[in-house]
């Protein structure tokens, strides 16, 4: 199975989920959002991270990705690289 996603990075759940609710009001894009707040370097291409398949992220990450909703704003999500919101664009 293969998918395509977007997310961004920060450091702290309350700011994750700050970001998750100005996403769903409209009051910011997920690639504006990803671009002015994301620490990862995907953030520079408003998070995308292109197609990938299973196992090649980490299991936290894997498990919205290929079980939960598309086109849907997920998260805050925890990794041991922080909080992510993710949003699944495709799965095949």
């Amino acid at each position: 199975m293969k998918a395509s996603a977007r997310h961004l990075l920060v450091s702290s759940e309350a700011l994750c989920q700050e970001l998750k609710d100005n996403i769903n009001s409209g009051e910011l894009s997920f690639e504006e959002a990803a671009k002015a707040n994301s620490s990862c370097p995907s953030g520079a291409q408003g998070g995308d991270l292109g197609t990938f398949g299973q196992g090649q992220m980490v299991p936290e990450f894997d498990k919205v990705v290929f079980n939960d909703e598309v086109g849907v704003v997920h998260g805050p999500v925890q990794t041991q690289f922080g909080y992510h919101l993710l949003e699944v664009t495709n799965r095949s």
